[in-house]
């Protein structure tokens, strides 16, 4: 939320509740009167789409230092197994992204999308009976953890285990926009060490009896000694699995709520099954699940005339670029046959979200699906409520009746 301090200045709160409910007033005003701002928790906040692909673009604004800015707040250590890929820099970057790229090319994702479709008509079929359901625990969630599970190795059935433990490390991310008296970092570090734990219980199992999935492919590189250290692998498996479904689940959700809000864009979608395709694309522009990123710069930077120092944190709001209306033609206007659209809610630049592939079918199959299989879908609340994340957008829950 924002309001006008005693000389008219703008005011970002993040942590308001009414801010968690809906961003986007609080980012249409700040992109208007202080697009670049200075937030008194420290930060700054990029809000302009221009400014927030330069910011992604820009190699000075740089990922590895932010472990050790959040550690000098909190009085936290960095997690014993490292950083994963998304908070290193090149040249490490590089070579762990390219260890994992060749799982998610839009070709090997393609040769899911029966599997997918597989996947969520059983969901479908288990509630539809029952006319109602809670739309993120019953569909929205299990879609990806099933398909991610898979695809790295790791048992299906063990996702109670770890739900909890992925909650707390999404959770983490907001860390640097949190109070210094916190226990959110504490709790996203022991869940980081958890799931280590479980992680280095498989990778024993895996070691004595490979398999054709993305662990096994993980070690391998990791035993030839050059490519891949035990405390990488361990970091490279904890991002997978919960970057592998996090994200989706709020895509699934949000896209959903978003139709049900808007009749005629569902029904446009339930007449012309065709438009999936922009639908989904529309869906993560208009409500996306990363609202931000952060960035720390390795010198001294200007974006739009203010001069940002050298290890200053540095905030680009995706979900806010993506509402611009420079960029973007009546951006609060829900369109699933938008033409021109070039939103960034996987991100740019060498961060580009490696799973954007595979988040794109499951959407496209689980929304498609679900839209055309039950005509009477619709909401069973008039107020959704989102978790509680600065960083990740995403209902608790989604009731519906069908």
């Amino acid at each position: 939320m924002i309001s006008s301090g005693a000389m008219g200045r703008v005011e970002f709160n993040p942590m308001d509740p009414a801010f968690v409910a809906d961003p986007y007033p609080t980012y249409h005003r700040l992109r208007a009167e202080e697009p670049v701002h200075h937030s008194p928790l420290g930060f700054w906040v990029l809000t302009r789409y221009e400014d927030v692909v330069m910011a992604l673009r820009d190699p000075r604004l740089a990922k590895e230092a932010i472990a050790a800015f959040v550690a000098a707040r909190f009085g936290a250590p960095v997690p014993a197994m490292g950083l994963s890929m998304l908070d290193r820099d090149p040249p490490d970057h590089t070579r762990l992204r390219s260890l994992v790229s060749k799982a998610f090319t839009p070709r090997v994702v393609e040769g899911l999308r029966l599997h997918i479709q597989q996947i969520v008509d059983e969901l479908l079929e288990r509630v539809r009976g029952g006319g109602s359901m809670d739309l993120i625990e019953q569909f929205a969630y299990p879609i990806p953890v099933i398909v991610i599970c898979e695809m790295l190795g790791v048992p299906v059935e063990d996702h109670e285990r770890f739900k909890g433990w992925s909650l707390d490390i999404a959770r983490g991310l907001d860390s640097i926009l949190l109070p210094p008296d916190s226990d959110v970092p504490r709790r996203s570090i022991a869940s980081r060490n958890a799931l280590a734990d479980y992680f280095l219980e498989l990778i024993a199992t895996r070691r004595t009896a490979p398999r054709a999935d993305m662990l096994s492919a993980l070690i391998a590189a990791e035993e030839a000694g050059d490519k891949l250290s035990e405390n990488e692998l361990l970091a490279t498996c904890i991002l997978l699995l919960v970057a592998g479904h996090e994200t989706t689940v709020n895509l699934i959700g949000n896209g959903t709520l978003a139709l049900l809000r808007h009749p005629d864009q569902l029904r446009r979608l339930r007449e012309n099954p065709a438009l999936i395709g922009t639908a989904v694309e529309e869906l993560l522009r208009y409500d996306g699940p990363v609202q931000r990123t952060a960035r720390i710069p390795s010198e001294d930077v200007v974006i739009a005339g203010h001069t940002i120092g050298k290890g200053e944190m540095v905030m680009p709001f995706v979900g806010a670029a993506d509402r611009d209306p420079a960029q973007f033609y009546e951006p609060d206007r829900l369109d699933i046959t938008r033409a021109d659209n070039r939103h960034i809610a996987f991100g740019w630049g060498i961060h580009f979200c490696l799973g954007a592939p595979l988040a794109r079918v499951e959407g496209q199959i689980a929304i498609n699906t679900l839209v055309q299989r039950l005509p009477k879908l619709e909401l069973a609340t008039a107020a959704p409520e989102f978790r509680q994340s600065l960083t990740l957008r995403g209902l608790k829950s989604l009731p519906v009746r069908f």
